[in-house]
């Protein structure tokens, strides 16, 4: 293999390297390296000793088209410190509502059966799992679109339909409106869940990541505790198709922000961008874009690769199934607490709907600890992990601080489920919720940060697939759980669930130690 080097190295300098064969006889397509100078100086140059990979330069010569320079402006990492919160700050807005839409109905199920004339506790409950599906049907198309024409036009077309359905959802004749309305609401209110942590995946680096994510779930951390709350409060005093306008009129203003504030951040579509712009300006047809170019493949072949790759992933990747598995499951036990929660307090304690939505507060109060926690320590922890490592960062240094937050799930759950099934006091029953909702944070900030860091450039779909899975698991498990209550009983029922979640607690421990070996790259092309 040849190098023929360009440019001066030096500390924080990169040679543009192009490889040639000895063997080939003709000139091929060139392919760009980045290669580090590997010096001291170059790696405290990126703060606390972290090494991080060089962007690749535009090569003209050998008809690569990349950044402009390592401090390229239009690079979504370069982009300035305002830009970047901003993007998190309504992030986390919009994706505070997708989730709180999905519980605010919770408290109106008992409404929702009388003004509708329902008898059947199961087509009650799918009021609010529908939603759930939605979010299985919305990535298979969000993100492997976001990776072909950018995350932002994905995004606003994603929050525009959400916006619409609430329409249909508020101005529901029949409970069959009513659940199809939902369903199309979680297939739009899906985008900013799929693509919020790709976009942070595209404006920070590793290091920094951690922090953003937290930041960004603050919003899917209040939402789904405050939509019962308020959705009880709602319900009771100005009726439950009130929940959907209000879902609207403040969905509507952050998507309009978003799509007047915030700039492209996907790396491969804005260099394909500017491989087609420079290619008119220059009248080059040999430009190709250093992401590699969609022109080498038809457009029906590019589609058709992108669209099944989340599933492809969810299939091939172990560390994207077996930890989106224990993601699904955990979930899927909260909203089957979510549905499961006005029958068990009005039925056993004789609670009203507006102390009933109080009750969800506890593992509000937990999902607040557990983001505390993954937020200030996980890039604290993840830099010393690094630094011990040569200052080279592994996805799987993620996974270390999550391990623990597992313990917490069947904590909930035991507690919980004897309280109820022994009518202890009311408090203990509500205490009992916080372990679970502080632990599911701590998972779910991990393992999101996790499949960011592991596949960068596809981190839309890793996410795609954990949602599909995840959200298939939350629409279903709440309607197996009246007939597992009715068989087993409280105790027996949710002891059923924490010996699951036992079982559970070792997959991070694995992809800890084997992630980097099970995970790879051929499947996405």
């Amino acid at each position: 293999m040849i190098y023929e080097e360009e440019g001066r190295a030096g500390p924080g300098h990169i040679y543009n390297t192009h490889i040639a064969k000895p063997d080939q006889g003709s000139p091929q397509p060139q392919q760009v390296r980045d290669v580090r100078i590997s010096s001291t100086a170059d790696q405290e140059t990126n703060g606390e000793g972290i090494r991080h990979e060089l962007l690749p330069i535009t090569n003209l010569d050998e008809a690569i088209v990349g950044w402009e320079s390592q401090d390229d402006p239009e690079m979504p990492l370069n982009f300035s410190a305002r830009h970047k919160w901003t993007w998190v700050g309504l992030l986390s807005v919009i994706t505070l509502l997708t989730p709180f839409a999905s519980s605010i109905l919770s408290p109106a199920i008992a409404w929702l059966d009388t003004e509708f004339d329902n008898g059947n506790e199961i087509i009650g409950s799918m009021t609010v799992s529908i939603y759930l599906l939605g979010y299985v049907v919305g990535p298979v198309f969000i993100a492997p679109l976001s990776e072909m024409y950018g995350r932002k036009p994905v995004l606003n077309t994603a929050n525009v339909f959400f916006c619409l359905w609430q329409i249909g959802c508020a101005l529901a004749p029949n409970i069959e409106t009513l659940i199809i309305s939902r369903f199309f609401s979680g297939v739009g209110g899906a985008g900013c869940l799929t693509l919020g942590g790709s976009i942070i995946g595209d404006l920070f680096r590793p290091d920094q990541r951690a922090f953003a994510m937290g930041m960004w779930n603050i919003g899917p951390l209040i939402g789904p505790t405050v939509g019962p709350l308020l959705g009880g409060f709602v319900a009771q005093s100005i009726g439950w198709r009130f929940d959907f306008w209000i879902v609207l009129a403040a969905a509507t203003v952050v998507t309009i922000l978003i799509g007047m504030l915030n700039k492209e951040t996907c790396h491969k579509v804005l260099i394909q961008q500017k491989t087609v712009r420079l290619r008119e300006e220059l009248r080059r047809d040999d430009l190709k874009s250093c992401y590699g170019d969609p022109s080498d493949r038809s457009k029906t072949q590019v589609l058709l690769s992108s669209l099944i790759r989340p599933l492809k992933m969810l299939v091939l990747s172990p560390p994207v199934f077996f930890l989106s598995l224990y993601i699904s499951f955990v979930f899927g036990v909260l909203y089957l607490l979510y549905t499961t929660i006005p029958a068990v307090f009005e039925d056993t304690y004789g609670f009203d709907a507006n102390l009933t939505g109080l009750v969800y507060l506890s593992l509000g109060l937990g999902n607040v600890l557990g983001w505390l926690v993954i937020t200030l320590l996980s890039d604290k922890s993840v830099r010393k992990l690094a630094q011990a490592n040569g200052g080279v960062f592994e996805p799987e240094m993620r996974l270390t601080i999550c391990i623990s937050f597992g313990a917490f799930l069947p904590v909930t759950l035991f507690w919980y489920g004897w309280s109820t099934h022994y009518v202890t006091h009311w408090s203990s029953a509500i205490l009992s919720l916080m372990p679970y909702g502080f632990g599911i944070m701590g998972l779910f900030l991990s393992i999101t940060t996790y499949l960011v860091d592991s596949y960068p450039m596809y981190a839309a779909s890793a996410i795609a697939a954990n949602i599909i899975l995840r959200s298939t698991v939350g629409a279903l498990l709440p309607l197996a759980g009246p007939p597992m209550y009715s068989a087993l009983g409280l105790g027996w029922g949710n002891s059923l669930l924490g010996f699951i979640c036992i079982a559970m607690i070792p997959f991070p421990i694995v992809f800890y130690k084997f992630g980097g070996r099970l995970r790879g790259s051929d499947l996405l092309q």
